[in-house]
């Protein structure tokens, strides 16, 4: 006869742990948690001055804003580099090898694959940032 308890251990149905991982950044739910937490266990007979509430809520906008405009400048930039990626397809382009030779070629095609575009040159993938000239 067979031990449920044991062949339930030994199948692995509770076997797993859960853990929980922190935030390991403050956005504006970490925030409006705290304030929330803080108006909630306040002494009522000495509650928030609302002036400090007014600039706790808009420390929270500027957070939100600032976070905002660090997302678009992000993708500007990304975007920046990949109009410039494919405006040296067809033209000479120079590049260091692994060697640390430099070498000349023509770029033909552009990938967006990653973060960095790369620009085949000969049959070769180069980074876009690896490239140190272009000619006409």
């Amino acid at each position: 006869m067979t031990d449920p308890i044991s062949s339930a251990s030994s199948t692995g149905l509770y076997t797993t742990t859960t853990t929980r991982t922190p935030k390991q950044t403050m956005d504006s739910e970490v925030f409006m948690q705290l304030l929330v937490t803080q108006l909630r266990n306040q002494d009522p007979s000495s509650p928030m001055d609302t002036n400090q509430m007014i600039s706790q809520t808009t420390q929270l906008s500027m957070m939100e804003a600032m976070t905002e405009l660090s997302a678009t400048s992000t993708e500007d930039f990304s975007l920046q580099m990949r109009i410039a990626a494919a405006g040296i397809v067809g033209k000479q382009v120079s590049y260091l090898d692994k060697d640390g030779k430099s070498v000349t070629g023509t770029a033909s095609s552009v990938s967006f694959a990653g973060a960095v575009p790369q620009v085949t040159v000969g049959g070769v993938d180069v980074a876009l940032d690896l490239i140190s000239g272009i000619t006409a």
